[in-house]
């Protein structure tokens, strides 16, 4: 699995894709392999999971936090000046977990100056499990909204197809030809197909898209009782 090596790295999907946990593992993952990282939540959309929530387990990695909103307390675009600094520090790489809709998306135009500047890529995930995931009608013009939204233009595809706690390996190979046929019509590369660590080992050398294994960092107190450790969470992310 090769990691990003672009300056910013940006995630955005459909609000239920997994975006905020695919966001969080990529941060740490890239920390881990001894990158300079930073994680900016600029996700306004969804205050229940936000990379921010992640916070502790982020710095612990090596990876240091930008939120919006007043810390991620209020829903509203309010940006810390000291987002700036991902674009100037020249040995830093940055996630950017994006907000799950073009509204959310808009907040990225903030920084289209920045942006154009530096070398990024632009990822956008595709649960075909979610109702507006269905189709790839639907896909396309969901991205085509966030690109607009955004100013900028998505650069590849990300599968992140899963069913919470009841995925299986069909679900994750049917998202993984799906995710393909769409990045085919785009002309975009399929960068990844996203899954829990356990399905590795099998999924491995099957799958269109290099294999991202994740663990489940985006567990609410409630869902530790109720779905057996969190996987549910997935479909809150």
């Amino acid at each position: 699995m090769k990691l990003p090596d672009r300056k910013i790295t940006i995630i955005s999907g459909h609000y239920g894709t997994g975006k905020t946990e695919f966001a969080v593992n990529l941060a740490i993952a890239m920390a881990r392999d001894g990158c300079k990282v930073a994680l900016v939540d600029l996700d306004i959309v969804n205050p229940y999971f936000r990379s921010i929530e992640r916070k502790d387990e982020l710095e612990r990695a090596g990876v240091t936090v930008y939120v919006t909103s007043l810390g991620g307390k209020a829903d509203i675009p309010s940006l810390p000046p000291g987002i700036m600094s991902v674009f100037i520090d020249p040995d830093r790489q940055t996630v950017i977990d994006l907000g799950g809709d073009p509204g959310g998306a808009r907040v990225l135009g903030y920084y289209k100056p920045q942006i154009d500047q530096t070398p990024h890529d632009f990822w956008f995930l595709v649960n075909r499990n979610r109702p507006e995931n269905a189709t790839e009608e639907k896909v396309i013009a969901y991205l085509r909204q966030t690109e607009t939204a955004s100013r900028q233009k998505v650069t590849g595809i990300i599968n992140s197809s899963h069913l919470g706690r009841e995925t299986t390996v069909e679900d994750i190979l049917g998202g993984d030809a799906f995710a393909a046929e769409i990045a085919g019509i785009l002309g975009l590369p399929l960068i990844y197909t996203v899954a829990e660590r356990k399905f590795e080992d099998e999924l491995r050398s099957q799958v269109k898209g290099s294999f991202f294994p994740i663990d489940l960092y985006m567990i609410k107190p409630w869902e530790l009782s109720e779905t057996k450790g969190g996987h549910f969470a997935w479909l809150e992310t």
